[in-house]
């Protein structure tokens, strides 16, 4: 029963609470870098190891946080491990660090991040903690590579930089543009909604799908509607 538990904590990020396709978070990075499949793969681990760092070293102490500074304990957290991500970057993959640009740093503010340690770190376990921010990561990633091929094959005919349609099709260049990221974003969305075969009283919706309710809450000092 505790491994089915810790499976369906890994697993729920990627398919039933997808960050990008499901809740619809962290839509910032996921159209402005996904111009190609490997700026989505990049960023995608770049978020997977600010979640990973993050939701663990805030589990392990968060009894030990006082209420009054858990925000800031929290940014500062994200911020330390958004650094030592963007450096190693910059160390082993100087190509990519320029790539995604000023998106690497806004990652400390990414509010899946920020969101999912308030939600679920600072409630759970190490283990349960680490595999719910890799599981997100992951669904991350997935959702980023996805969008991120699609606009690269369709508007250079490319996939991680390997020719796949040569001469046949020629490259519709508005896919590698702002309208074609919203267009590729929205037909992934209404696919993952199709598949997704729950009834819809079981389905994450309003306030539920929220990552920031816990945080609304308490600053409405109340429940959430």
């Amino acid at each position: 029963m505790k491994k089915k538990r810790l499976g369906m904590e890994f697993t729920k990020g990627i398919i039933k609470e997808n960050p990008v396709l499901r809740l619809l978070l962290g839509i910032c990075p996921a159209l402005a870098v996904t111009t190609s499949a490997m700026n989505g793969i990049g960023m995608g681990l770049a978020t997977t190891g600010v979640l990973l760092g993050s939701n663990v070293l805030l589990s392990l102490f968060r009894k030990a946080i006082p209420e009054r500074v858990r925000i800031p304990a929290f940014i500062t957290t994200i911020a330390g491990f958004t650094t030592v991500v963007i450096l190693l970057i910059q160390a082993f993959a100087p190509g990519l660090d320029e790539a995604l640009g000023i998106f690497l740093p806004l990652i400390a503010v990414n509010c899946i991040v920020l969101a999912r340690v308030e939600m679920f770190a600072t409630k759970h376990d190490v283990v349960s903690s680490a595999l719910d921010g890799l599981g997100m990561g992951v669904g991350f990633t997935l959702a980023l590579f996805l969008l991120g091929g699609i606009r690269e094959l369709l508007g250079a005919g490319t996939i991680l930089g390997f020719s796949i349609l040569g001469d046949a099709i020629s490259p519709t260049i508005i896919m590698l543009l702002p309208p074609g990221g919203f267009f590729a974003l929205a037909m992934l969305v209404a696919l993952a909604n199709k598949l997704d075969k729950r009834p819809a009283s079981e389905r994450l919706d309003g306030c539920a799908a929220c990552l920031s309710r816990d945080m609304c809450k308490r600053a409405k000092g109340g429940e959430t509607p």
